[in-house]
């Protein structure tokens, strides 16, 4: 099988006779085989001179043609340019060429008349495919390696037709993010329109729909931390989040999606975002408090014998990552082996089983909190998978994928009836309808509460205080 490569400037005559004279022997003899190149004329002489020193060789006319010798095992061998092409057909096929110059003129006309055609309508098909502008800080984190296939998925973003996915991190190599990038394009994922990725501010968050800010990681993070390496590192999140959404305000689609979370001073993140934005609804922002339902729920779960999945409708108030509360007032348990049983849809109030004030009030808060620092203890961060499911959860529902009953703890800005300060945000229940949520408003806010929340203000008053000293 004779394999040979034809590539020309799209004007030149000499590039029309060979790819006539090529096609004529394609057809008659059927082990040759031709592939044609056409370049723009303004681009040959760079694609031209890169070519040539990929393979090592010396040419500087149109047309270029080789041979293909990977079948063989080699590489590509070099034939030269038309008169060589001409001498290889004459020798080997007795087949040559007489085509007249105003014919070779006519079809290297109709050559690049055509090459640009094709341009003409390949941009127009670009055109007509508007991608959903996905940005994913600490991309190289675990969580983000186990987010990005998900996010390429119909069952997170239905009724899309492509994702363009900008994978940012400030402090990793651009190296570890092109391996990234190769990786995520090997997935072959039908969604997936384009993989960008990004080590400086420079273009974040352009036209972005959708935007997870993960916790931030600088080189010099220390493990254990004093009261000034914390001042330190407040300051470092509040300078960098004030940017953020300084950046979003100006770059983003008015209706794009903010998902902030992570294991680190969540909440304030979130409320320096807003801080900074005047021309997005303070409602597109939210902080994500599932994984600590999701903690709760395992607790809880292992405490009745019954599955996870089994435990519904926990509710987490407060900061997040800092003084939060775990509230069973809504939550339901199906399939609980009591007294009282039922089919697979029955369900009890949590509080009915659970009747030990002390264990609800006392011991499962302070379970959550020493479950969370446990696995971050081992892990050296929050626990990438349930972090993502969390992220995951929450995009589901903001996108219409969840029932109309479904309790989430998302942080907010703090409803103006709960009477606390300003530009605070706290973590509260929520139920998505039509892709936008709402705070829950039939649940019972008990002087008890009302003091944890009062709490949960105080901590991220001083929060933002510290870094703004």
């Amino acid at each position: 099988m004779a394999t040979f490569v034809l590539a020309g400037k799209t004007d030149c005559p000499h590039y029309a006779k060979a790819e006539l004279l090529a096609d004529s022997l394609q057809r008659c003899l059927p082990n040759f085989r031709i592939h044609k190149i056409s370049v723009l004329p303004h681009a040959w002489k760079e694609w031209l001179e890169d070519t040539c020193t990929r393979n090592g060789w010396k040419h500087e006319q149109s047309p270029l043609v080789w041979r293909e010798l990977v079948d063989q095992g080699g590489k590509a061998m070099l034939l030269g340019g038309f008169s060589d092409f001409l001498e290889h057909c004459q020798d080997y096929y007795s087949v040559t060429s007489d085509m007249p110059t105003d014919i070779m003129l006519s079809v290297a006309s109709e050559n690049l008349e055509t090459k640009m055609n094709s341009i003409v309508e390949e941009q127009h098909r670009v055109s007509l495919i508007k991608p959903l502008h996905i940005w994913l800080s600490s991309a190289l984190s675990p969580t983000g390696h186990l987010l990005i296939p998900n996010l390429l998925s119909a069952e997170v973003f239905p009724n899309t037709s492509a994702i363009s996915l900008h994978l940012l991190n400030l402090e990793g190599k651009e190296e570890q993010l092109q391996w990234l990038r190769m990786e995520t394009e090997n997935l072959a994922l039908p969604l997936l329109y384009q993989v960008t990725i990004h080590t400086d501010l420079e273009q974040a968050f352009t036209e972005a729909d959708v935007i997870l800010l993960q916790d931030e990681c600088w080189s010099d993070d220390s493990d254990t931390e004093d009261e000034e390496e914390m001042k330190k590192k407040v300051k470092r999140i509040s300078d960098r989040y004030r940017e953020y959404g300084q950046l979003i305000d100006t770059r983003a689609n008015r209706e794009v999606k903010v998902i902030v979370s992570g294991d680190s001073f969540v909440n304030l993140r979130c409320s320096l975002l807003l801080d900074n934005v005047n021309l997005i609804d303070s409602n597109q922002f939210v902080t994500v408090a599932t994984q600590l339902e999701n903690e709760a729920r395992a607790i809880i779960a292992r405490k009745l014998k019954v599955r996870t999945s089994d435990v519904t409708h926990v509710i987490v108030w407060g900061n997040i990552s800092g003084s939060f509360y775990i509230d069973l007032q809504r939550a339901k348990v199906f399939n609980y082996d009591g007294p009282i049983k039922g089919p697979a849809y029955f369900s009890q109030p949590a509080k009915n089983i659970l009747q030990e004030r002390k264990w609800l009030e006392t011991d499962l808060q302070e379970l959550v909190r020493c479950q969370r620092a446990a696995v971050a203890s081992k892990t050296c961060r929050a626990a990438p998978m349930s972090l993502a499911n969390g992220i995951l959860e929450v995009l589901k529902a903001w996108n219409g994928i969840c029932g109309p009953d479904e309790i989430f703890s998302l942080g907010v800005l703090c409803p103006g009836d709960y009477n606390l300060p300003d530009g605070i945000v706290l973590s509260v229940p929520v139920i998505f309808t039509d892709r936008k949520w709402s705070v829950l408003s039939d649940v019972t806010r008990e002087d008890n509460l009302k003091e944890r929340l009062e709490i949960a203000a105080s901590e991220l008053r001083q929060e933002k205080e510290l870094g703004s000293e």
